[in-house]
């Protein structure tokens, strides 16, 4: 194996782990929430801790591990990234307890940072022209098949071994990606970093995510009677604002405030927030309603979300033409408005809905009828919409700043893809929560829903405790049926919002650049990889 085909091969491991932990988890999280022990949160509420946990130590320290892969080289910021992915997967396999779990989470986010950026860095560096494009094409396509295999693959894991396994298979990954980077990558790093560090604007960023999630998703679940949750409230108001007013001031930002005078990529970062807000809330809370109250296996859920992360990774990429022929903007439009559609059909799904039960023993592999009418089309419209508005919004964000911006105005645009879930999944909490318990109180007027006890055995979108009357049962499913309709309505008018941001904001002259995009971006806006390029210009070699 040469040193150039090793490099890729181990740049397509590292990144490819981060993505698997990415779109595995979901699965996992309820049989994680059955299994841990919780001392000091709910269930719903550790399960909003560990997913949140994840995408708050990347999107945090995402722009600065791009920096200090610059800055200390490619290869030494990579293997610490690995490193640190391969150590607290191991502690995470083995977490005593929910909480334990939560922090191991953030940490895998932080090492997941550092992993990410240098992947893409290695690439870069190590291949030129065409050889160069079929190697991001190598990369994307194993993204790819990474986000729509894992979810199922992940299914599997955790209904043939354990909820661990998921993260256990990550250290036996990481020592190869280890091996690969010491015996074929060569240090790098960038001929004049320019900047310096801007840690309180990383500290900043992650205080206001931190503060803002934990204190709303806290003080729902205590009833709002715990004074730390204002404090965390509080923390997360003020580093907010803070935020800007550092941006200004210090000499080199954290995310430097001149990308945003140009008007097209304050709109697509403004689209790009409540969109994949969105995309996270849909497929956070279906993956929990379809085992927590539907009884589908994790096999059965991975699968069952199959069909749209398909079209996705199929297509996004081949319809990436379509930007240049109709134009960006009517496509930024008409797919987050097709994706809503999808996510009220998604909202339709009835509670008598029967389970799905995927696995060999059970020799149940044709999904009930009910997936077929009531999840799977909305799969099919959610799927081809994102399919219509990945590659051009894409596009659009790396053709509005200059080239030699395009680094950070990337980094920025998938930082904030990371923002907007954490955001969502924090209100969503204290919206379904305050839903699903006034639904109970209505329908089951002898229980104590503010009691932490009954709080711990009945929470939303999960199974009731073992020893909780099965009237209560049938009341908690129907209540968690309607917080589910809660979540997918309010992800149906983020869509539309990021439609009517796109349609309205975005102003593309004709003769604008053209941007091809090489990497079918399925779902986790980090394996992606443009280039532009000019309409009318030759290519190399033409004549």
């Amino acid at each position: 194996m040469t040193d150039r085909r090793g490099t890729l091969w181990a740049a397509i491991l590292g990144s490819g782990i981060v993505f698997l932990d990415s779109s595995v988890l979901t699965v996992a999280l309820p049989r994680i929430a059955r299994d841990l022990p919780a001392h000091v949160v709910g269930i719903l509420e550790g399960e909003s801790y560990v997913y949140n946990g994840y995408l708050l130590g990347e999107s945090a320290f995402l722009i600065l591990a791009g920096w200090l892969t610059d800055v200390h080289g490619r290869r030494r910021i990579f293997t610490l990234g690995l490193a640190a992915f391969g150590v607290s997967s191991l502690l995470s396999g083995v977490a005593p307890s929910l909480e334990w779990l939560i922090v191991l989470r953030l940490l895998q986010g932080i090492s997941g940072a550092l992993i990410v950026p240098g992947s893409l860095a290695l690439v870069t560096a190590s291949f030129s022209g065409e050889e160069q494009g079929r190697a991001f094409g190598v990369w994307s396509g194993a993204s790819a098949g990474v986000a729509v295999l894992g979810p199922m693959l992940g299914g599997l894991l955790v209904d043939a071994l354990s909820w661990r396994a998921v993260f256990l298979i990550n250290v036996p990954l990481v020592l190869v990606a280890l091996w690969l980077t010491r015996r074929y990558v060569g240090e790098g790093r960038a001929a004049a970093p320019s900047g310096s560090l801007d840690l309180p604007g990383t500290v900043l960023t992650a205080l206001a995510l931190a503060g803002l999630s934990v204190g709303a998703i806290s003080g729902q679940q205590r009833g709002w009677s715990n004074p730390s949750a204002f404090v965390a409230l509080s923390i997360g108001m003020v580093a907010t604002a803070l935020l800007p007013w550092w941006m200004l001031r210090t000499p080199d930002p954290l995310v430097p405030p001149a990308l945003f005078r140009s008007r097209n990529f304050t709109v697509t970062n403004l689209s790009t927030l409540v969109i994949y807000a969105a995309l996270a809330v849909t497929f956070y809370y279906l993956t929990l309603f379809l085992q927590g109250t539907l009884g589908y296996s994790a096999a059965a859920a991975g699968v069952a979300t199959m069909p749209g992360v398909l079209l996705l990774a199929l297509f996004s990429s081949r319809l990436g033409a379509l930007s240049a022929r109709y134009g960006a903007r009517w496509l930024l439009t008409l797919g987050p408005i097709l994706m809503a559609v999808g996510v009220l059909w998604l909202s339709r799904i009835p509670s008598t809905s029967p389970a799905w039960d995927l696995s060999a023993a059970a020799q149940t592999f044709t999904p009930p009828s009910g997936y077929v009418t009531s999840v799977l089309p909305g799969l099919l419209l959610f799927g081809l919409g994102a399919t219509l508005m990945v590659a051009p919004l894409t596009a659009t964000v790396m053709a509005s700043v200059p080239v030699e911006r395009a680094g950070v105005a990337s980094a920025v645009n998938t930082a904030i893809s990371d923002v907007g879930p954490q955001l969502a999944v924090a209100v969503l909490f204290v919206a379904m929560t305050q839903n699903f318990y006034g639904a109970l109180a209505r329908d089951a007027p002898g229980l104590d829903v503010a009691s932490a006890a009954v709080r711990k055995e009945v929470a939303p979108l999960n199974v009731p405790g073992p020893g909780v009357a099965e009237e209560v049962r049938l009341t908690a499913r129907e209540a968690s049926t309607g917080a589910f309709r809660l979540a997918m309505v309010v992800a149906a008018f983020l869509l539309l919002a990021g439609a009517v941001i796109n349609g309205a904001g975005l102003r593309l002259p004709s003769g604008a650049p053209v941007v091809r995009v090489a990497s079918a971006d399925p779902m986790w806006r980090r394996c992606r990889h443009v280039a532009p390029e000019r309409r009318g210009e030759q290519r190399r070699g033409e004549s």
